[in-house]
């Protein structure tokens, strides 16, 4: 198991790096001047010029990109061009958002979707079945900033149950924080939740043909208790990859629904930094988004290699 860990870790390390050089020189070639755009189009060339130099953007782009990455693992982002703030702190503060965010999707989702998906799987051919199945299709279908209008029309603007948009800072008012967090985390739980009832009932249906639960049937289990005991932890293998995979989505993924909702997460945080030619900012939040994905499928990787220990046997082959 630690020859397993070891060598997933050298891939996430080899991954960061990787993703570091992509997201350092696709930025780079974008076109348009941070010191341009932050003095305007009236500006002289000796202004821009000296403001550059102030940046540090007349340097080579190794020798630039060589100092973000040592400044990043001193815990030095830079300062942002436009804000005038460490990018640190920028970052810092919208994570408290755009965390929490996910992790409620997530629960929402797992809450909703496994359950769905094992009752599917139970009631296999029958109307139930087939009701749950065409209801998670359209959720997947649903592009979940829609629904998250919808949701909003209805529990914010009809029933007035809950804030339209906005966000309540979690030290002022956690309560008001949470309730700002409801709808948004509903709209991106949709599709997710629809997904996982699509695995766990196709997981589950492929497990209560295997010989073990011929086997629990045999020994005078009935097929609901040898599903329970036996079917249901086997098939929680392939949905283990699926729930890394979709929080890494929910973190990466919360631009959409931070703007519809007007959430200071760090989704609107690059979306404004990239509209203002931010790009110090633009990188060290993608960046953190790179380690939050990476380390999620890293996690999920090192789960997956703990319930199944076949894995590991053939990793080390």
């Amino acid at each position: 198991m630690i020859l397993f860990a070891l060598r997933r870790l050298f891939g996430f390390a080899v991954t960061l790096m990787v993703a570091a050089i992509v997201i350092f020189w696709l930025l780079d070639l974008l076109p348009g001047d941070p010191a341009q755009f932050m003095l305007g189009i009236n500006a002289t060339p000796e202004a821009v010029a000296r403001l550059r130099g102030q940046m540090g953007l007349d340097a080579p782009a190794h020798e630039r990109f060589i100092g973000w990455i040592l400044g990043m693992l001193q815990g030095d982002f830079g300062t942002s061009y436009t804000q005038r703030a460490p990018v640190s702190e920028l970052i810092g503060g919208r994570l408290g958002v755009t965390l929490p965010l996910a992790v409620f999707a997530m629960v929402i989702s797992m809450a909703v979707g496994l359950p769905l998906g094992i009752l599917a799987a139970r009631r296999r051919g029958k109307a139930l079945d087939t009701i749950i199945m065409v209801t998670a299709q359209t959720g997947v279908a649903i592009p979940n900033f829609w629904f998250g209008m919808l949701l909003t029309l209805l529990f914010a603007v009809t029933l007035r149950w809950l804030p339209p948009g906005g966000f309540t800072p979690w030290n002022e008012d956690s309560g008001a924080a949470l309730r700002g967090l409801v709808l948004p985390s509903l709209a991106l739980a949709l599709p997710q939740a629809s997904i996982l009832a699509r695995v766990m009932r196709t997981a589950l249906v492929d497990v209560t043909g295997q010989d073990y639960i011929r086997t629990a049937r045999a020994k005078g289990l009935t097929m609901g208790e040898a599903v329970w005991r036996h079917g249901v932890r086997n098939a929680l293998l392939p949905v283990l990859t699926i729930l890394g995979l979709q929080f890494a989505y929910l973190v990466a993924g919360t631009i959409i629904v931070e703007n519809v909702f007007y959430l200071p997460g760090l989704g609107r945080l690059i979306f404004t930094a990239i509209s203002e030619r931010d790009l110090i900012l633009v990188r060290g939040a993608t960046i953190i988004l790179v380690v939050t994905v990476t380390a999620t499928m890293l996690l999920t990787d090192i789960a997956y290699a703990l319930v199944d220990p076949r894995l590991r046997e053939r990793s080390a082959m």
